[in-house]
């Protein structure tokens, strides 16, 4: 069962073709990656999914809903929650802070029963924090519960975007680049932790450049070349595919090195 499904999709800037008569579907509960040189479409893909372009031509179905036109905070309360290759953390709120602030949509529909008195406030503001440090400590930060997020190391802080995404209890959830600057021991900490959010469920769409990492937890690897599908299939399938290897991977990369 496909818990996304992209039919047709393009995108036109100007006249070039970001994204070209593009189709493809997601697995619930599975890891996809999508992989592909610099301007492949990568990023472009998943800003249409999200509302933050438009298509130009093509649907996205997403839990078996049609979302084009839906806005980004619409589809975010519908179960899509992505990070992006910038950290967005809040640098000026403390770790625990930041995971509260995006729980909001979820707490706004929450409000009513607080309205009755301050005990219930109270005990709404309790469960969300106690939400929130439950977030973090599945991410791996319980070392970090009363920290200040502006000091924090970078893979900490990584790990803290995806609990803000988290946050919003999604269906799917779109990680872009999520190792982008992390030396291999925080690369295998944010591989074992997208494989555990898959294990609740959650399905997961990712950007990486790593390809050891994309190797390692994918169940299923699409391959992007200037806005067409180049290849898809698992991890065996992908890497020797020739026309992958001759577009991308080349010779080293299919033994699991990383990409250039």
């Amino acid at each position: 069962m496909s818990v996304l499904r992209v039919d047709g999709l393009s995108k036109d800037f100007g006249g070039v073709h970001a994204v070209l008569d593009f189709s493809f579907e997601v697995a619930e509960g599975a890891v996809h990656a999508i992989i592909g040189p610099n301007g492949a479409g990568k990023t472009t893909l998943f800003n249409l999914i999200t509302g933050l372009y438009q298509p130009s031509t093509g649907h996205i179905i997403f839990r078996d809903h049609r979302i084009n036109g839906l806005a980004p905070h619409e589809r975010v309360r519908g179960g899509l929650a992505r990070t992006f290759q910038n950290l967005q953390v809040f640098l000026n709120m403390s770790a625990i802070e930041n995971v509260l602030v995006a729980m909001h949509g979820f707490l706004d529909r929450r409000l009513l029963p607080a309205l009755i008195g301050q005990s219930g406030r109270g005990r709404l503001e309790r469960e969300a924090r106690e939400e929130a440090a439950e977030l973090m400590r599945f991410v791996g930060l319980e070392d970090y519960l009363e920290a200040d997020s502006a000091g924090m190391p970078y893979g900490a802080l990584k790990r803290l975007d995806i609990a803000r995404a988290l946050a919003s209890r999604p269906a799917l959830l779109m990680l872009d680049e999520p190792a982008a600057g992390l030396n291999p021991a925080e690369t295998g900490r944010i591989g074992a932790l997208i494989r555990r959010i898959a294990e609740t469920g959650v399905t997961v769409l990712l950007v990486e450049h790593d390809m050891k990492l994309v190797m390692d937890i994918s169940d299923q690897i699409l391959v992007l070349d200037y806005g067409r599908k180049l290849a898809e299939g698992t991890a065996e399938t992908v890497r020797s595919d020739p026309y992958v290897i001759a577009a991308y991977l080349g010779s080293g990369a299919v033994g699991g090195s990383h990409a250039p």
